[in-house]
């Protein structure tokens, strides 16, 4: 699978451990930033072009997910929700990133680096990659009215 990763310098530590866990599993990482530790960096020009590179990547047909990392992946999670179709879960264990994928069909994970020690943001951003959406009828129903919303505004209500 193709992971694209953004973090900004909160999340970058973490981030280069992640990108070597996530490339000795066999995915292809792709990363879009911060590409230096900067303290003065700003997160949502990286974590707008890894949800970007998932849309466009699963819009060609590749299998991509993404993660994105500051250090307590809220702005996070709302930069990546910026981009059209794009569903980012903030996830704090990995039951609630399995959800966000099983339930929302999530295409990106953000995880807070400053509220997990490695191993336990490394299991949550694994749980994530690992869990199919269900594609149960409820959830893709939601999951249209929420996509129509985008789109059409308060007139698809």
């Amino acid at each position: 699978m193709k992971v694209h990763l953004g973090t900004d310098h909160a999340g970058f530590a973490f981030k280069e451990v992640l990108k070597a866990h996530l490339g000795e599993a066999g995915h292809e990482v792709v990363d879009h930033g911060a590409l230096e530790y900067d303290a003065l960096d700003d997160y949502p020009a990286f974590c707008i072009a890894a949800a970007q590179g998932v849309i466009d990547d699963q819009a060609a047909g590749v299998e991509a997910l993404g993660v994105v990392i500051g250090g307590s992946g809220n702005g996070e999670q709302m930069a990546a929700n910026k981009v059209r179709g794009i569903r980012t879960a903030l996830a704090w264990n990995p039951d609630i990133a399995k959800l966000a994928r099983e339930h929302n069909n999530a295409q990106v994970v953000a995880v807070g680096a400053r509220q997990h020690s490695e191993s336990e943001a490394v299991d949550i951003v694994d749980a994530f990659l690992a869990e199919p959406f269900s594609g149960d009828d409820r959830h893709q129903r939601r999951i249209a009215i929420m996509a129509d919303y985008e789109v059409k505004g308060q007139d698809a209500l």
